[in-house]
Parts: structure tokens; C-alpha cells; sequence
């Protein structure tokens, strides 16, 4: 019996053709040793100097790049930059935890601190710091008066850090947001043309809520100030007492006008210069439409998270330490670059130079290589001519002797792989498995193949059963996931109409899960015969997860709405009770409005979730702007607050996920809420029910077949006044 092994087999093929091979390549050996013996002493001679040349011509200008382009001129201005960027962070945070020391010592124990007078804008303090105090929106002086006169006692240690730093602004917020101290040089900026004060509620501010999140002194990313349009960046830092209650929020503006100037001259002589902060957000760059263009926090993207694996590790290393000079690959072309971090705001400060410029001398160095080159090859092709004419002649004698031996030894071996190849054509059915013969046990390589196909094919047929029992498994997953889809669409409500005998409203709504089972839903029940709640949610998440995630908090929604309490009240509670026991860390936006049906005012709560879209009678659907909280199950101790929508007969409210606006299509675009607003409107004078069709038709429309990545979830409500008749449309 043959062996399988590494080794030559005794007696099989290979010992038949042996002979006629050896003696092939003896033949043909010998012929080419005596060429190549020839033209290896011409082709050594050429080698050597090229390779003589080249090694000149490229040592000369590797030295010059890398000592005056990459190893001097980027290391020391980026350090130098980044130095003097850093110190300008380091002031303001200086001049706001000095405001922030000195609130904490003010209101820790606000019995003991004299009352100061505190003065609201005055348009003819222009020019000059003044100390002024603003409010939130609804609020009264005498609500904050006293918190106020606590705090005033800051005046004139702001007037004092604002003219020894040089800086324009500073301020303090209560912790509730509803007053601010600030002092700043434009007072009338806070005065209406009619006289009265603008509001500011600090809680709504981004810095305010990043810095509370944090817990200690943050920079907020890249802002534009609202009074003045220049680029800007916000220091703020929370203020607590020893028992770690919020004491309120101390902050400054940093206006980047300067940093800017210094970045967009770096681009000279193929470089720039990028500012990236720790979110990984570019805050200062020259690039105006490209990966490194700025934008402000709500639009901009962590760089860390870049598709472009070799930006991403070195700005995700610059932000921890200084680091090498690298080579990353840009769509513009590659740049080398380097990273410094810049202690103080804990951002870092970027340089690249353009591998283009720097590798213009190994340019030089190609050019002068290839022309050296075309020289040796030119020569050598020239007088290897007539030995080569000469090789393929003998070449081509020594090839027909081989393919007439091999012709001659082949009838004898392809005999029982004709067999073999025959009995092979006949599997099929339930006859799978290969039999080995006594004809195929020749005694060299065909007994092997046949041995090898036989075990192969009777593998085969195991697996095939394998594959049985798998698919068997898959179906019964896929049983249970149909069931669980069914469970789900069982919570939400699906008769329509919901309330035939109620004639004063109309609703319909409908869901479409982006996996087997989603995390969005809805949800709307009568309270008590006056009062109609609407529910509209989306759970963090996809899949099993998101729905039991989801089945929690709509239950935990409904009972607490029917116990009576207000819509914030409801998401307060809710939020309460998830965060008490939310493991998985997961979260859900929440709209909840409570309609009063005999008057058509709907008392709503927002947390984190869409803006709804409101129809007025005789005009057509558009986005209603509230104010929203936070996400529930995001943060314990969340207030969320209440506003109100007065529906007239005829009005319509639509409330929808995040699915609808973002669907996407095959070119990665998304639907957005000016194409939802137009698809309402075009069926907005129809019942609920076509206009939710209408609007799935126009996204279908859109993403013509791109595949669903996330629920789509929609909700529309019709007001009718009290005492309507139903009315078909």
C-alpha cells in the first residue's frame, strides 16, 4: 500500500515520468548555465553601478528631508504653538475657579453673607465692565432676590480678574439656572428695543449641563456667540458644597479670534496647523470643506472614531502625550504629522506637512535613478539579443521531446481516472458517497486520489446531515422570535378607530421594527373620560433587548399617568424608578402630552425625544420647537418641564421617532424633517390614517430598498372640538 507523505513514492507516478523529467532538466539546465554564466558577469557589472550611483543620490537627500523638513520643523512649532495656546486655557480657567472658590465660601453659608445690591442691564454702561444680573425666562426679581443679593457680593472680584486678565466676560448661574451674575462690557446686548430684559436661562445652556455632567471644570466645543459671532469656546466649572449639592456654575468665554489667525497662516510651504479638543472635536483648522472643516458641538464628529484608521490612533495618542512624527494617509494626499497635547483644557494641537513637498528631492532622486537605469537596460538588452535567440531555439527542441514522452506515459495513468470520473457523474440523489474499486488500486497517485475522494465524499454526507440538523435549529429560533414580535405588537395598541364612540378626536398610528422586535413605541389611553394621554418613545438599542427595555417603561409610563399626575410629573417619576435599576445603562426619549378633550389644551413633557409637528386648521403641518429634558434613565434627579398646546377644532398633532427624519438611503442621505414636513403636508387636509400612509409612501419613495437600520414609528392625533359628529375626509 502507498503512503501518504512528503516524500517521492517508490513505484507510483512520479518514478514513471522521473526519468523522462531528469533528463529534460539536465538538458535544459545546461543550456542556460552557459548563458547565464555570460550574462551574469555583464548584468553584475551594471548592478553594481547603479546600485553605487543610487546609493549617493538618495543618501544626499534622505538627509536633507529628514533633518530640515520632518525631524526640526515640525516637532519644535507644534511644541511652541501648543505651549502658547495652552497658556491662554490656563488663564481663563484660572480666572473662573478663582470666581468659583469664592461663590463656594459665599454660599455655603448664605446666613452669615451681608445682602449686595445687584442692578439689572443698563444700556449706558456700554463700553465698560458692568456687573448685572439676568434671569430665566417667567422669572420674577422678588423669586430670586435674595439668592441674587448673596451672589453680588462677586461683583468685584469679576471686575478685578476681567482687567487684570484682559478678558470681556465672566459670570455665575444659580443652580437651578433661573439667575445669573455676569460681567461683561455690553449690557444693552441684554435689553429689548422696547425696554425690557432679555431672558437667560443658563440651565438651557450647553456648557451648563456638559459641566454638571462632568462634575469639574470643562471647555465646551466649538461655539459661536450669539452677540457677536466670533468663534468662541466656553470654561465652566461647578460649584459644590462639602455635602456634593450643586452650588451653581462659574464660567467665561474664550474668544479663539487669535488661535484662528495663527492656524490658517500655518498653510504656507505645504503645512497646517488643527486644533483638536478632548472630545476629539477639530476646534481650530484652516480646512473649510474638509475632514479637519470645523463644526459646532451638536454637528461635530470624535476624530478618535475616524474610518481612517492612522488619523484616528495618532489623535487619539496626541490627546494622551506628545507624539512621533507619523505618516497618515488624507484624501487630499499623505501628510506627515505630529501630535502635542496641551495640558491645561486637555486638547491637542496637530501638525502636518505634505509628503509631496517634503519627498520633492527623492523626486530628484527617481528621476536621476531611472535615467541611470534606462541606460544599463538599454546595453544589456543589446547584447543579451543574440544569446537569448540562440536559448529559445534549444528551448524549443528539449519542450516537443517532453510533451512526446508525456503523451506516451500519460495513456497508461488517465485510464482509471476515466473510471474514477464516470462512477463520479453518477452520484446524485441518495447516492452521495464515492465506493473505492479494485480498479483504482494501481499501486502510485490514482490509488491515493481515490482513497482521499472516498473518505472526502463520506465526509460529505455526514456534514449534509450536519447541515439537516442546523436548519432544523434555525427554524425553531426563528419560531420563537415571530412569537416574540407577536407579544410585542400585542402591547401597543392596533384597533382603529380606538374610541368610535368619542367623536371629539381622532387618532391612528402605526410601527414598523427595524429587526424581528423594536425598541420605539406608542401608546395612548383615556385617563378618565376628560383626559386622553399620548405616549410617543424611542428605547437606545435594536433587537430582544430595546422590547423588554421598552415593555418596562411603557408600563411604568401608563400607571403613572393614570394615577392622575401632570406630564412632567410622569417622566420625574419614571425617570426616578428606571434609574434606580437600570444595569444596562439603557435609555429612552420620551413625548407625553395630556389632552383636556372638552378644551383642546394638551399639557406636555419632552425628554430628549423629536419635536412633534403641529397642524393649524386652514394652514399646514410644521415642526413645534420645545423645550426638551433629558433622556429618561439617563441621569437621577432630573426636573422636567411642562409646556402647553392649545388645539383648535381642525388641528392635528403627528408625533414620530428619529426612524422617520433619518431613514437612509442606497447614497447614504438621509429623509430629514424637511422631506417629512412636505409628505405631511401633502395629504394634510386627509384623516389620520392617510396621512401616516402618505408619509410611509414618500420615505419607501426615498430609500427606495435600502435596508431599515432603525424603527419607524409614527403617531397622528385630529382634534374635532367637543360635541363633533364624525366627519369623513
Amino acid at each position: 500500500m502507498l503512503k501518504k507523505n512528503r516524500k517521492r513514492i517508490l513505484g507510483g507516478i512520479e518514478s514513471k515520468i522521473v526519468i523522462l523529467i531528469l533528463a529534460a532538466i539536465f538538458l535544459v539546465a545546461g543550456v542556460f548555465i552557459l548563458v547565464t554564466m555570460r550574462q551574469s558577469k555583464m548584468l553584475s557589472e551594471l548592478t553594481m553601478e547603479t546600485s553605487r550611483k543610487q546609493q549617493i543620490s538618495m543618501s544626499e537627500t534622505t538627509d536633507t528631508v529628514n533633518a530640515t523638513v520632518i525631524q526640526q520643523d515640525l516637532d519644535r512649532i507644534t511644541e511652541l504653538v501648543a505651549r502658547e495656546t495652552d497658556e491662554m486655557f490656563r488663564d481663563v480657567a484660572i480666572q473662573v475657579q478663582m470666581v468659583g472658590d469664592y461663590a463656594r465660601k459665599l454660599l455655603e453659608n448664605p446666613e452669615n453673607v451681608p445682602r449686595a445690591e445687584w442692578y439689572r442691564p443698563d444700556p449706558d454702561k456700554d463700553g465698560e465692565l458692568f456687573v448685572k444680573g439676568l434671569l430665566a425666562e417667567a422669572v420674577e426679581v422678588e423669586d430670586v432676590d435674595d439668592q441674587m443679593r448673596v451672589i453680588a457680593n462677586l461683583s468685584d472680584l469679576m471686575v478685578s480678574v476681567c482687567e487684570a486678565y484682559g478678558t470681556n466676560n465672566i459670570w455665575f448661574s444659580l443652580p437651578d439656572g433661573m439667575g445669573t451674575l455676569m460681567a461683561d462690557i455690553v449690557p444693552s446686548e441684554w435689553v429689548e428695543k422696547d425696554g425690557s430684559y432679555r431672558s437667560y436661562d443658563a440651565w438651557d445652556r450647553y456648557w451648563f449641563r456638559q459641566t454638571v455632567e462632568a462634575g469639574g471644570l470643562v471647555f465646551s466645543d466649538i461655539e459661536y456667540d450669539k452677540r457677536t459671532g466670533e468663534m468662541c469656546v466656553t470654561c465652566a466649572l461647578p460649584v459644590y458644597n462639602d455635602n456634593g449639592e450643586l452650588l451653581g456654575v462659574a464660567g467665561a468665554d474664550l474668544y479663539l479670534a487669535e488661535m484662528q489667525r495663527t492656524v490658517e497662516g500655518s498653510t504656507e510651504n505645504g503645512g497646517f496647523l488643527i486644533v483638536i479638543n478632548q472630545n476629539g472635536h477639530v476646534i481650530v483648522s484652516p480646512d473649510e470643506n474638509g475632514i479637519f472643516q470645523v463644526h459646532e458641538s451638536e454637528d461635530a464628529s470624535d476624530l478618535r472614531n475616524s474610518e481612517n484608521e492612522e488619523l484616528a490612533a495618532l489623535v487619539g495618542d496626541a490627546l494622551q502625550g506628545k507624539t512621533d512624527v507619523r505618516k497618515v494617509h488624507l484624501p487630499d494626499g499623505n501628510y506627515y504629522m505630529i501630535g502635542v497635547p496641551m495640558e491645561t483644557v486637555g486638547w491637542a494641537m496637530i501638525a502636518a506637512y505634505s509628503e509631496s513637498v517634503a519627498e520633492l528631492p527623492f523626486q530628484t532622486l527617481k528621476k536621476n535613478y531611472e535615467q541611470t537605469q534606462q541606460e544599463a537596460t538599454s546595453t544589456y538588452r543589446v547584447k543579451s539579443a543574440k544569446q537569448n535567440t540562440i536559448a529559445i531555439t534549444i528551448l524549443a527542441i528539449v519542450l516537443i521531446i517532453m510533451v512526446v514522452g508525456a503523451l506516451l506515459a500519460g495513456g497508461k495513468i488517465v485510464r482509471p481516472l476515466g473510471s474514477m470520473t464516470r462512477q463520479i457523474a453518477k452520484l446524485g440523489g441518495d447516492n452521495l458517497e464515492f465506493k473505492m474499486k479494485d480498479s483504482y488500486r494501481t499501486g502510485d497517485e490514482v490509488e491515493v486520489l481515490a482513497e482521499s475522494f472516498a473518505d472526502l465524499s463520506h465526509k460529505t454526507v455526514e456534514y449534509i446531515e450536519q447541515v439537516r440538523q442546523v436548519t432544523a435549529e434555525k427554524e425553531r429560533i426563528g419560531t420563537e422570535l415571530h412569537l416574540a414580535q407577536q407579544i410585542q405588537e400585542g402591547m401597543l395598541p392596533s384597533i382603529f378607530p380606538p374610541y368610535p364612540e368619542r367623536h371629539e378626536f381622532d387618532l391612528y398610528a402605526a410601527m414598523d421594527p427595524a429587526k424581528e422586535v423594536g425598541g420605539d413605541f406608542y401608546d395612548f389611553f383615556l385617563i378618565d373620560s376628560d383626559h386622553l394621554a399620548l405616549v410617543m418613545a424611542d428605547v437606545s438599542g435594536k433587537g430582544i433587548p430595546a422590547a423588554l427595555f421598552m415593555m418596562v417603561s411603557k408600563a411604568i409610563l401608563k400607571n403613572n399617568a393614570m394615577m392622575g399626575k401632570t406630564a412632567g410629573e410622569v417622566l420625574t417619576v419614571t425617570n426616578e424608578t428606571i434609574c434606580a435599576n437600570n444595569k444596562m445603562e439603557m435609555f429612552v426619549t420620551v413625548w407625553l402630552g395630556i389632552l383636556e378633550i372638552s378644551t383642546g389644551k394638551i399639557t406636555a413633557a419632552n425628554a430628549g425625544h423629536e419635536y412633534p409637528a403641529i397642524f393649524r386648521n386652514g394652514g399646514q403641518f410644521e415642526l413645534f420647537k420645545d423645550k426638551h429634558g433629558f433622556v429618561i434613565g439617563g441621569m437621577e434627579g432630573v426636573r422636567y418641564r411642562e409646556y402647553e398646546i392649545a388645539l383648535q377644532p381642525g388641528d392635528k398633532l403627528f408625533l414620530y421617532t428619529d426612524g422617520v427624519p433619518e431613514a437612509t438611503n442606497k447614497d447614504q442621505e438621509l429623509f430629514g424633517t424637511e422631506r417629512m414636513i412636505a409628505a405631511l403636508n401633502k395629504k394634510a387636509d386627509m384623516d389620520p390614517p392617510a396621512i401616516l400612509k402618505g408619509v410611509r409612501e414618500s420615505v419607501d419613495i426615498f430609500v427606495d430598498g435600502a435596508e431599515q437600520f432603525d424603527d419607524l414609528t409614527m403617531l397622528c392625533l385630529e382634534y374635532r372640538g367637543p360635541g363633533k359628529e364624525q366627519t369623513t375626509t
